[in-house]
């Protein structure tokens, strides 16, 4: 308090999830009528993930996610990079591939066995490490708690808090799922995705985007790749999959302005119409469904539904959505 107290202007205060302690204190701060700064609060972790606070400072914050790099950013010439990379700036800007997958190793090691027990978390470092690997070989299926903790010899509440604590970290993304009354079956378990695809090509022992393209993950890193990118334009956590027991499945499902809109992911070479495309349409009532692809051409696939370029999707959430 005597530290902050008397500032004035914009005060920057970074890796605050290390100060739990401060919340309090800016609380107070930020509630005086005649205060004369704001603060700018930087962090690699979610709140609710620090132990020894339970100020939310409700009412009084606004949050904004960052992502990586993303393709507009580092330009079209370089997706393929960054999609095989990641979008952490010294592993893009790595001299080589090689040296992009040593400094991706280092991270995952010094996040596994410094940054986490400094968030007061006991867990260790291999058997978290060896849970990461094990979501990162499930990267973008159905998250199933059972079959994780027997994998862990453990039980369900400790292969969900592990996963808890990964989500909190923001390197692991729960895609929830969408239901409601369609007379189908519907898949009621989230989807689990590595935010970074560079930290999962580590995980994988991927270096090169000749490994990844000979990988079996091949369509799923492509997937979580532009999911990533999708859900960095659009800037909404209004969003879901869908899927039903029948075999129908939407990658992303997206609510705005009271209407519906999806967004599925192929890694392929010109994407066609499918059957689960038509299903989604029909039962979900979507306004538009866009199929972004690897390619460079954008095009119709009939009626409300286009296939477009992954780095397009920035053009189209502003054209469809307006400006985040």
């Amino acid at each position: 308090m005597t530290a902050l107290e008397p500032l004035t202007g914009l005060v920057i205060i970074d890796e605050v999830q290390r100060q739990p302690e401060l919340l309090p204190v800016l609380r107070v701060l930020v509630d005086r009528p005649a205060s004369r700064c704001g603060f700018l609060l930087l962090g690699s972790a979610s709140p609710h993930l620090v132990k020894g606070t339970s100020e939310s400072l409700a009412g009084r914050v606004g949050f904004v996610d960052l992502g990586g790099f993303s393709v507009a950013e580092v330009g079209v010439d370089r997706r393929d990079q960054l999609w095989t990379r990641g979008g952490f700036p010294r592993s893009l800007l790595a001299a080589d591939d090689r040296a992009s997958a040593a400094w991706r190793d280092d991270f995952i090691r010094t996040f596994l066995e410094r940054d986490i027990p400094q968030l007061g978390i006991t867990v260790p470092a291999e058997t978290l490490r060896r849970f990461w690997t094990m979501v990162a070989h499930c990267h973008g299926e159905v998250w199933n708690a059972a079959q994780f903790g027997r994998s862990l010899a453990a039980s369900e509440k400790t292969a969900r808090h592990y996963l808890d604590i990964l989500a909190g970290a923001f390197m692991v993304r729960v895609l929830p799922p969408w239901f409601e009354n369609l007379r189908k079956r519907q898949v009621k378990a989230p989807k689990i995705y590595l935010r970074d695809t560079g930290i999962l090509h580590a995980l994988l022992r991927l270096t090169t985007l000749g490994d990844v393209q000979g990988h079996p993950k091949l369509g799923a890193s492509f997937e979580g790749f532009a999911l990533e990118e999708t859900l960095g334009a659009l800037r909404t956590r209004d969003v879901y999959y869908w899927a039903t027991h029948g075999g129908a499945e939407l990658d992303l499902l997206v609510n705005s302005g009271g209407k519906r809109y999806g967004f599925e992911f192929k890694y392929a070479d010109a994407p066609g119409r499918t059957r689960s495309m038509h299903v989604a349409m029909e039962d979900l009532g979507l306004e538009h469904l866009w199929v972004l692809y690897p390619g460079k051409t954008e095009y119709p696939l009939g009626d409300r539904i286009t296939v477009i370029p992954v780095e397009s999707v920035g053009r189209v959430v502003e054209e469809r959505f307006g400006r985040a």
